[in-house]
């Protein structure tokens, strides 16, 4: 693969001949490249020049390349870092990664047995120079707004979000997209294609925990004809369907330990051979891939592998839950609540100021898509021109109050919900009255007490 565009590379390795033939090869790619003999001298040219990617060996005398990582990415934040080793191994691999390198290249670079290494090589380094661009330049990989995204808020959490996803979508990395279920994960995805050079290709999603276990490397690679009972025809997978364009991997944290295996060296080759099949051949995805597992916990357990999430995670986007972004609350309920009345042909309705209050209050254990499933409710069964808070209590799921509630906000929050409870029972559970001592009125204290969990029973 020739890059399209000329790269300037620092080469660090000790080995004379590797500088100047690989040197000499990357150059006749159309590069510029420097060579440096060891990590110290690679510091020096880093802190005189301006690299678009550094390709680090791991073996040198003095420093070793994994030692000198962390003082690379010191000396220029924002390059991309490719390691190159004769000891590939899962644990350099992952120790490289750890360390804030884009991608890890086994030596020899030309390989009989692998004739992909090259290609893999100048992919790597053209994809750390997109990093190192989107790093260097936020402002500009921000700048133009694209197509609308579908991805409504105005707090700080989601303007944030959607300046990450400006700048991410360009290039061709990796993504890992974290949060809990029904933030909108698969939202953030469909933008980062619709931003990406690639979005007039093929968006292919799968959903890793909705599959049989034995069905998902058929889904995900392909089959061939008689590759197992039900195989009576060759199915191509969702990575060779998304050939050129965007993979979308949702759930990724339920995907077998065998599955990420085979998945890991797709990634490693860009190649893929159907199951049942001999025949092997070069994909080109990119690979956005979205858990709500905590990655971290699954890796010491056992339950994923590490050098698959290093791998996955070059871009990590991080999707906050709705209640850490409650101005939003409003935005995104008159929406649903507007989309929904026109879907089932009913008038328009108005949500009363007392409704807003409640669901800006409410703690969304759903997130997005609890509010909107709640909305499509109210669209159908609320009679009259107006929601009120009346009409969404019974609907929203009343706990208590989170045991793991600390700090000062979860103190007040307990000592708020004692007061109410004491009124109540003062009042004998009568609400207006209670409502009356505590100062509020009668709508705002039903609302904390289904916040708090507080009821007579």
């Amino acid at each position: 693969m020739n890059a399209k565009r000329r790269l300037n590379i620092l080469l660090v390795d000790d080995d004379e001949d590797i500088r100047t033939h690989l040197g000499g090869e990357l150059e006749d790619e159309g590069h510029e490249v420097t060579g440096a003999s060891d990590a110290r001298a690679a510091l020096d040219a880093l802190g005189d020049g301006h690299f678009d990617a550094v390709l680090l060996d791991i073996n040198m005398p003095g420093m070793s390349g994994l030692d000198a990582l962390p003082l690379i990415r010191e000396t220029s934040p924002g390059t991309g870092i490719v390691i190159l080793s004769g000891e590939g191994s899962v644990a350099n691999a992952v120790a490289a990664l750890k360390r804030g390198a884009f991608d890890f290249i086994e030596k020899p670079v030309h390989d009989p047995e692998d004739p992909s290494r090259y290609g893999h090589l100048l992919d790597a380094l053209t994809q750390a120079a997109q990093i190192t661009e989107l790093r260097r330049n936020p402002v500009a990989a921000a700048a133009a707004s694209g197509p609308d995204l579908g991805i409504l808020g105005q707090s700080p959490a989601m303007l944030a979000l959607l300046e990450d996803v400006k700048r991410i979508a360009p290039s061709n990395g990796r993504v890992l997209i974290t949060g809990e279920n029904g933030v909108g994960k698969d939202l953030v995805a469909e933008a980062i294609h619709r931003l990406s050079r690639r979005s007039e290709r093929p968006f292919v999603k799968l959903n890793c925990a909705a599959l049989p276990r034995d069905l998902v490397e058929s889904e995900l690679f392909g089959h061939e004809k008689g590759a197992f009972t039900g195989a009576l025809q060759r199915k191509a997978g969702r990575l060779e369907r998304a050939h050129t364009g965007t993979l979308f991997l949702d759930e990724i944290g339920d995907l077998s330990l065998e599955s990420q295996a085979k998945l890991l060296t797709a990634i490693e080759t860009g190649q893929v051979d159907r199951v049942g099949g001999t025949e092997t051949f070069k994909v080109d995805a990119r690979i956005v891939a979205a858990t709500n597992k905590d990655i971290g916990a699954a890796i010491e357990k056992g339950e994923f592998r590490q050098d698959l999430y290093y791998r996955l995670n070059a871009l990590p986007i991080h999707v906050p839950p709705l209640r850490e972004r409650r101005s939003d609350v409003p935005i995104l309920a008159r929406h649903f609540l507007a989309v929904f009345c026109e879907a089932e042909g009913k008038p328009r309705k108005q949500l009363t100021p007392e409704a807003l209050e409640v669901l800006e209050e409410y703690r969304w254990p759903g997130n997005v898509r609890e509010l909107r499933n709640l909305m499509e409710r109210a669209a159908i069964l609320v009679d009259g021109s107006e929601v009120s808070a009346e009409d969404l209590a019974p609907w929203l799921d009343s706990g208590p109050v989170s045991e793991e509630s600390v700090g000062l906000r979860g103190e007040i929050e307990r000592r708020e919900a004692d007061a109410i409870r004491r009124a109540l029972e003062s009042a004998g559970w009568n609400v207006t009255q209670a409502a009356a001592g505590l100062g509020i009125d009668r709508t705002n204290l039903h609302r904390k007490m289904r916040k708090y969990g507080v009821s007579r029973s």
